[in-house]
């Protein structure tokens, strides 16, 4: 699929960075990423990646204002965000869902099943467009 697909992952862990990184690197995605969520947006506005993946708990901007953020703005909205975080309830799912995620990935998570919900996400928005 990567065909100069952009990915913006939003985690203030330098190790998860780290991770994603690599595996996105290694599927043939070009990488972009920020250390929280002011600057994930700031890099969302000017980058425009085909997809953000984003940790919840972040300092300066959590990652439910993230998405609330770049769905809210018409030049960001139609980009897929997946967040990812520890919190694993069904409550801080629903949450995430209702403040415009379109998928949530909970931690610790199977990074070749991550990489598989990102393709499945980004053909769905290209089906989409």
């Amino acid at each position: 699929m990567p065909d100069d697909v952009k990915v913006l992952l939003v985690d203030d862990d330098p190790v998860i960075l780290k991770l994603l990184q690599v595996n996105f690197e290694m599927e043939g995605y070009t990488v972009m990423m920020a250390n929280d969520g002011l600057e994930g947006v700031e890099m969302a506005r000017t980058q425009r990646p085909d997809i953000v993946l984003c940790d919840i708990m972040m300092p300066r901007m959590d990652g439910l204002e993230v998405t609330r953020t770049l769905k809210a703005d018409e030049e960001t909205r139609r980009i897929p965000i997946i967040l990812l975080s520890a919190r694993a309830q069904a409550f801080d799912i629903q949450e995430g869902k209702a403040v415009g995620a379109d998928d949530y990935v909970t931690k610790p998570f199977d990074p070749l099943e991550l990489l598989d919900r990102v393709k499945d996400l980004l053909q769905i928005t290209e089906a989409g467009a």
